[in-house]
């Protein structure tokens, strides 16, 4: 058996609180750390991680410009994408939030749509696009666009 230590609090000599590793783990719920939030509430600390993100240019062919465990961008047609992640999703209900540079086009609502795509444990396909005045969506080919995935790893 691995030998153990056992105390109520550490405390360096200079009366500080801090504590440096290069390796943290929960103590017996296997992968779930609770952490201190804001006021009194704690929080875990993988369910507010992002699981996966993406920088991509969509303009012409798409190209990741910086992401986090995304595998590949798929370019189906005028702003219409696939992200394939690299580990997957614990399940298909997962959060996706963007942002997009307008590219100019000021006038115009800029949104994601996963509905008319799939969302997967493994990927994700969704549209860009803008509405502008009497309702009329465009899917658009951003020259920025941003994505986060928030939920549950496999």
């Amino acid at each position: 058996m691995p030998s153990q230590i056992k105390v109520d609090e550490i405390k360096n000599v200079a009366g500080q609180y801090e504590i440096k590793t290069n390796t943290f783990k929960g103590q017996t719920t296997g992968g779930s750390i609770a952490v201190q939030g804001e006021g009194t509430a704690t929080t875990n600390l993988q369910q507010g991680l992002v699981k996966a993100w993406s920088h991509f240019q969509g303009s012409g062919t798409a190209a990741s410009v910086d992401g986090f465990n995304i595998s590949s961008i798929d370019d189906d047609g005028t702003g219409d994408y696939g992200l394939h992640y690299t580990s997957n999703m614990g399940n298909s209900t997962y959060l996706v939030t963007n942002g997009m540079d307008d590219d100019g086009v000021s006038t115009a609502v800029v949104g994601v749509d996963t509905t008319n795509g799939t969302m997967a444990a493994g990927s994700v396909d969704f549209e860009l696009f803008y509405v502008t005045a009497g309702d009329n969506r465009t899917n658009y080919d951003y020259n920025n666009a941003y994505l986060a995935i928030i939920g549950d790893l496999a």
